[in-house]
């Protein structure tokens, strides 16, 4: 492997270098080394391109490599490993817990308090590079019918599947998905593939619930901006002649006003999982929630039997998500596609691997 590691590496807001780092080295007899094919560009992504960062930032001193949405073909392996060979095509989870702690040993390794993410400073690393090195288990062969582009999508797909599984759906059920971003889109259709009865997507963007209604069999709601959120749910159970509210609520936005919709939307003994991000401190209308009794949970990236029923989803066809790739740019120009999305342009912006 005499060519060096081309990476994208940010040192603050708005100063992304391209340069060449030393090529990773199988240390472990489990490594696999992947030649990054495609890289996926998320919210995440933007947020440290216009900020260096979330609560911790990158700087001069420690710059980071970016991406953690990715897929490529297998370069080399580790003596040990038996799941996959070089030539295979692969989509990558891209953290890696300890394997030791309480949480991960209960299943639960996306809480490992060690957990090294891929693009999380100040010194793990991401995809953004020719060669990126990771653990066997997190290398996941596709299936023939699925491309290298679409396998990007397994990472915010497995998102959704997780947030789904924690809602426990059960078919014939009503969903209600806020939010019709990347993640409100796939949270739907994967409700859809979990034999939701009906599924709505709220959304203040109407050219956004445009394309979901093309993308999911789904109803759409715009919710008012002079409304409360009381009054909002109202007219939403009134307009989809759901008396009694959505036996399922997916938050996918973190907005606090959003959340509280959903919740005065839900019915009686209902589910709510909040999936979408957003500020540390928010309020919640408690009282409403005591007297539905109703289910509360939050969800955190994806865990154990996630990523392979993403995976499922997708050989199957249940759940396509070729629509939702809107553009395609070179290694070298990988901010314009950070730009793109910074914008509003397009859902799922892809960068291309270093090409030889």
């Amino acid at each position: 492997m005499a060519q060096k590691n081309l990476s994208c590496l940010l040192y603050g807001a708005g100063e992304a270098r391209f340069e060449e780092r030393p090529n990773p080295e199988i240390e472990d007899p489990h490594d696999v080394l992947i030649r990054i094919s495609y890289v996926g560009v998320c919210g995440s992504d933007v947020h440290f391109w216009m900020h260096g960062g979330v609560t911790r930032k990158v700087s001069e001193k420690e710059p980071l490599v970016m991406g953690h949405e990715a897929s490529g073909i297998v370069h080399s392996v580790g003596p040990a490993v038996t799941s996959i060979k070089p030539g295979d095509r692969v989509a990558i989870e891209p953290g890696f817990p300890c394997r030791r702690c309480k949480r991960c040993k209960a299943g639960r390794y996306n809480l490992c308090p060690k957990m090294q993410f891929a693009a999380d400073p100040p010194r793990t690393h991401g995809a953004l590079s020719r060669l990126f090195k990771i653990p066997e288990d997190f290398a996941y062969k596709i299936p023939d019918s699925l491309s290298l582009q679409e396998a990007v999508l397994v990472e915010p797909l497995s998102v959704a599947v997780h947030g789904v599984r924690l809602a426990e759906l059960k078919p014939g059920q009503t969903v209600m998905v806020l939010g019709s971003g990347t993640i409100g889109l796939l949270a739907a259709t994967t409700a859809k593939a979990f034999e939701a009865s009906a599924v709505f997507i709220s959304d203040i963007n109407q050219a956004k619930l445009d394309f979901a209604k093309g993308f999911v069999d789904c109803t759409t709601f715009v919710p008012s901006l002079d409304a409360t959120p009381e009054e909002d749910a109202s007219r939403f159970c009134k307009d989809v002649n759901l008396e009694d509210g959505v036996d399922v609520v997916l938050e996918c936005t973190g907005v606090e006003a959003s959340a509280q919709t959903g919740i005065y939307a839900l019915a009686v003994g209902g589910v709510f999982v909040q999936i979408g991000l957003g500020k540390a401190m928010q309020s919640v209308p408690m009282l409403n929630m005591c007297e539905k009794e109703m289910v509360f949970k939050t969800s955190f990236r994806y865990g154990s039997g996630d990523y392979e029923a993403a995976l499922g989803l997708l050989g199957s066809g249940k759940v396509d998500v070729k629509s939702l790739i809107s553009s395609e740019v070179p290694f070298e120009r990988a901010t314009e596609a950070w730009e793109k999305t910074r914008k509003g342009e397009g859902i799922k912006n892809l960068i291309r691997g270093v090409q030889d």
